[in-house]
């Protein structure tokens, strides 16, 4: 999945877009980079079922790479295509250090994208 945007256009001389989108969309393809270079991308997509979950980070059905590639970016680009507002708070990167605990220097690339996703969520706070 390649993260194509298309942004609002100018109406009565101001963009209607939230000002971070394009850092936004910056981080959201360096992640997707990163979970490609790791090896952590999957070209199936997981079950329905296990898409479905309720539970934080679909921790009960899938691993955390497939949470971030079919849930989290997924929605991310349903928000900045369609100019949703961005949410609240992320609290991604808290995550993926205890996920990637044990692999600290393969997953550096993707905690930090992760980690500038979440400071330009609360930035705007």
């Amino acid at each position: 999945m390649r993260l194509a945007l298309h942004w609002p256009v100018k109406k009565h001389g101001e963009f209607l877009m939230d000002k971070r989108f394009p850092a936004i969309a910056e981080q959201l393809l360096l992640i997707e980079r990163e979970l490609r270079a790791q090896g952590w991308w999957d070209e199936v997509s997981p079950s329905v079922e296990a898409l479905s979950s309720v539970e934080p980070f679909s921790v009960d059905t899938l691993d955390f790479h497939q949470w971030l590639q079919w849930i989290f970016l997924t929605r991310m680009k349903q928000i900045l295509e369609q100019d949703l507002p961005l949410p609240n708070a992320s609290g991604i990167l808290e995550m993926a250090e205890m996920v990637y605990a044990e692999q600290p220097e393969e997953s550096l690339g993707l905690r930090s994208a992760l980690k500038k996703f979440d400071q330009l969520i609360v930035d705007a706070r």
